[in-house]
């Protein structure tokens, strides 16, 4: 079986140290680099394949945000998951706007982060839906409601939308599956055609869609 390579970008050494410890200690995971900040997470990345880019959110020169957006603009890119010191940090909304596949809080258990890098790599499921969510409550006075018009969903089904709701609520599929009344097989279906449809790449950009739609709104 090939590992899931993965490349570690933070600006501690610490850090970086026990990330590395903690991704090279299963055997399906690899580090094959890392970097001190988002310029050098850029070049590395150039040269180096990677699947998984754990990203702090906060570094000097060029920020995990800006390095996202950068990253995910190149064809073939990786997945990233942010690192973030507290779960409602702005920035982390702002690397999920980019393009970040989920954000993980750097005191979180190993067992969380390898779990985070096994999913995402899979596309199975969003990173801690729950803690998305509250960021995004948290922050939601800031969000642009509205500019993504609801003509883009046209082209869903109903049943599509109500999968969608779903999704952007943080339920899971076996979460959706016992709330439609459907298979989790069909459920993993629809997820995927909505997010084809919607040229969304995972999960947790449907629930940032959501959100910028005025589809969920804050609490709800």
């Amino acid at each position: 079986m090939t590992p899931i390579r993965v490349v570690i970008a933070d600006d501690q050494a610490l850090v970086r140290t026990g990330l590395r410890m903690i991704v090279d200690s299963q055997d399906d995971l690899r580090v094959v680099g890392e970097a001190s900040d988002g310029i050098e997470a850029l070049e590395l990345l150039r040269a180096t394949s990677a699947d998984i880019v754990l990203m702090d959110v906060r570094m000097p020169r060029l920020d995990g945000v800006k390095a996202t957006r950068q990253l995910l603009a190149r064809p073939g890119a990786p997945q990233v998951i942010v690192l973030t010191t507290f779960d409602l940090d702005e920035h982390a909304f702002a690397a999920l706007q980019a393009g970040a596949s989920g954000f993980l809080l750097k005191d979180a258990p190993a067992e969380d982060l390898i779990g985070a890098i096994r999913s995402i790599h899979s596309g199975d499921a969003v990173i801690a839906p729950s803690a998305t969510r509250r960021l995004l409550d948290h922050i939601a006075s800031e969000l642009s409601v509205g500019m993504t018009k609801p003509d883009r969903f046209a082209r869903l089904t109903d049943r599509e939308r109500e999968v969608l709701f779903e999704v952007a609520s943080g339920a899971s599929n076996a979460e959706i599956a016992g709330r439609l009344f459907l298979s989790e097989a069909t459920v993993k279906t629809h997820v995927g055609r909505v997010l084809s449809k919607l040229g969304l790449r995972d999960r947790v950009q449907a629930v940032v869609l959501a959100y910028e739609s005025g589809l969920i709104r804050p609490g709800q």
